[in-house]
């Protein structure tokens, strides 16, 4: 499909929706893919999905038309508000047309409940879903996998991903030996079939023209999913928000990040540290902390959320004001 032909020609507007484990680089590949859209002239419009209280994220999308659904995942509580969402979009995009739509769900999502969505009227008669990207964190695959290091929720989730996903990005290749990569992409294929693209790459980092291209031919129109499919409540999922932070110490608190326990897989906020007047973007995963200061016009009060399978709240917020008092 020639990609430029297809978004601007297509009476439908195309739809991706972006799938992938807690901290995989779903959002890094967003971005990369809104890049492109500005690089064309396509308008975008862009609906995110956390299982917070809030979007930690937002401060990426500025300037884009972006649509928030909080305090769920799309496939397990708050279906009937992407419905909502989807109304409204067209509505409004009857006054401010877009040229392409993307879907991001949380890290827990399993992406046939939302292409389901999709499939009803009168989404079916708007939207045309182009692919099911789903992104991989090639570093942390096989420790997710293991027996002795996750719980069967996580192996399910992982799995349900692979298997929707019309495209696989195998994501932090760079930080992976070869031999295990060979191991690894052996692994997914062994689940996602032989047939079904996998894309390594770094940072997100993937050619425009294979991220947006049409991977789903047909759809069933009397919207039949495969027998086995099932909602899948993750009721073991949690979100935990610390609020009212401190002025933090970064090596008092990379401590206090390794130290959590395992269940904790994700972690994103806003802080600010001694020895600077800047607030910093907080993003934690696979028990590795980023930070990037975020512009002084960009006002947020200091936050911390943590996403994990049967974390217990009380154990983090204990733990919590250990780090803000010692």
């Amino acid at each position: 499909m020639n990609v430029e032909k297809g978004i601007k020609t297509s009476k439908k507007i195309p739809v991706y929706v972006l799938s992938g484990f807690l901290g995989s680089g779903k959002t890094t590949v967003l971005l990369h893919m809104l890049q492109y859209c500005k690089q064309q002239g396509w308008k975008p419009g862009i609906i995110l999905n956390e299982l917070g209280e809030a979007n930690v994220e937002s401060h990426l999308f500025e300037n884009e038309k972006v649509y928030e659904l909080l305090n769920g995942c799309i496939c397990c509580t708050i279906q009937d508000d992407l419905k909502e969402t989807m109304d409204d979009l067209i509505s409004e995009i009857e006054r401010q047309p877009i040229d392409v739509l993307f879907i991001e769900g949380t890290g827990v999502a399993n992406p046939l409940e939302i292409q389901e969505v999709l499939l009803t009227s009168p989404y079916l008669d708007k939207f045309k879903l182009m692919s099911i990207i789903t992104v991989i964190d090639a570093s942390h695959y096989l420790e997710y996998q293991s027996v002795f290091s996750s719980s069967g929720e996580v192996r399910h989730l992982l799995k349900e991903q692979i298997v929707c996903g019309s495209l696989l990005v195998l994501n932090k290749t760079d930080i992976v030996p070869s031999e295990k990569l060979k191991k690894l992409r052996q692994k997914i294929m062994k689940i996602a079939g032989d047939n079904k693209m996998i894309m390594e790459c770094a940072y997100g980092q993937v050619t425009p023209k294979i991220l947006f291209e049409q991977r789903i031919q047909s759809i069933l129109l009397d919207n039949r999913l495969p027998v086995e499919h099932a909602h899948h409540h993750h009721s073991g999922v949690k979100a935990i928000k610390l609020e009212d932070l401190p002025v933090l110490n970064q090596r008092k608190l990379e401590i206090w990040l390794k130290e959590l326990p395992d269940s904790v897989l994700r972690g994103k906020g806003f802080i600010k540290l001694e020895g600077t007047n800047d607030l910093f973007s907080f993003q934690y995963a696979a028990k590795k902390m980023a930070l990037a200061p975020v512009p002084p016009s960009l006002a947020r009060e200091p936050v911390i959320i943590l996403i994990g399978i049967g974390i217990e709240e009380i154990q983090i917020q204990q733990s919590y004001k250990k780090l803000i008092t010692q």
